[in-house]
Parts: C-alpha cells; sequence; structure tokens
C-alpha cells in the first residue's frame, strides 16, 4: 500500500532540494527536517526518501560526502542539483503569484483554497462560509491526519473504510451535483 498517494507530486523531491540547499544531510536527517517543516503534518518514509536520494545521485543532482565518524552518509547538492532547486523555487514562486492573482480577485473565498469551492460557495451567506471553512478545515486535517496514521501503521483494513467513505462522499456529491442540474433544466 502506498500512503503517499496524498502527497502531491514533487513535494518531496522539492522538500528533499530544500532542505539539502541549506545544508549536507543524511537521509534521517532530511526526514525530520521535512516533519519540522510541515510542522510535524507529515514525516515521510524512509521509502520515499533513500530511492530519491539514490535517483538525485544517479542524476548528478546530489553527491554522497564520505561517511563521517559517526558512520552517517551525508549528501550535498552538485552544482546541476543547485540549478533543479533553483527551478523547482521559479515554479513554486511563479505558483503562488498566480494563487495570489487570484484570490486578489476573489478575496471573498481566500481562505479556503482551490478555486473550486469559491465556485461552489459563490453566492452562500456569509455565516455559511464560516461553517463551511470550519468544516472544509475539519475534513482536510482528519484526511492528512489518518494518511499520517496509515503511514506509522499501516492498515489495508482502515485503508479500505477510508476509500469506501470517501467513494460514497463522492457519489453524494455526484448525485447532488445531478439533482441541481435536473432542477436548473426544469
Amino acid at each position: 500500500m502506498k500512503h503517499t498517494a496524498m502527497v502531491p507530486k514533487g513535494f518531496v523531491r522539492y522538500q528533499v532540494l530544500e532542505s539539502l540547499g541549506e545544508k549536507p544531510m543524511s537521509g534521517s536527517e532530511i526526514i525530520n527536517e521535512i516533519e519540522k517543516r510541515t510542522h510535524g503534518r507529515w514525516k515521510p518514509s524512509p521509502g520515499s526518501i533513500y530511492p530519491l536520494l539514490a535517483w538525485l545521485q544517479d542524476n548528478g543532482h546530489v553527491k554522497e560526502l564520505p561517511t563521517d565518524q559517526s558512520g552517517m552518509k551525508r549528501y550535498e547538492l552538485t552544482e546541476t542539483g543547485k540549478a533543479l532547486l533553483a527551478e523547482q523555487r521559479k515554479i513554486i514562486d511563479e505558483h503562488r503569484e498566480k494563487m495570489k492573482e487570484h484570490f486578489k480577485n476573489h478575496s471573498k473565498f481566500r481562505f479556503f483554497g482551490p478555486p473550486f469551492i469559491g465556485a461552489l460557495l459563490a453566492k452562500v451567506p456569509e455565516e455559511k462560509l464560516v461553517e463551511g471553512k470550519k468544516t472544509m478545515h475539519k475534513l482536510v486535517s482528519a484526511f492528512f491526519n489518518l494518511g499520517r496514521s496509515l503511514e506509522d501503521n499501516p492498515s489495508e483494513k482502515v485503508f479500505d473504510e477510508a476509500l469506501k467513505l470517501l467513494n460514497n462522499t463522492a457519489e453524494k456529491l455526484e448525485e447532488i451535483n445531478r439533482n441541481l442540474k435536473s432542477a436548473k433544466n426544469e
């Protein structure tokens, strides 16, 4: 079972590059640094970090430093790794600017995040927006907390239960949307 599916594509690579951009680190130090950067919300598994370090090394983005006295392998960015990190930062900065511009134009929904949430709540009274914000925060927190728990204590049964709930919720939202469209066409 792969529990990093909820982590956005490229997130781990970017976090590893950012960590190594500060100073040479071992795999375990990188894991701890990412946990710290995410304020304890996510701690990558060794199974996601070490293969990535091997890939980065194979592609010339990091190099392994001579083993220190503790026997720990540390890695540092190469020049191509620094260039890759700069490219990643540029992409993220461009994305942030686009999001900032979007939310500047849609300030009523700034606290919701993705634009589709704003569209969903376009004509909802202010008190419902506050309630919606709390509910969305609760949902997202529960989702990520479950993901962390599953990473620490994998359970196919729990994963299947959560997947069933998510599928049922998606189906119910699709049904609500179909009913809304039908009502509009009548």
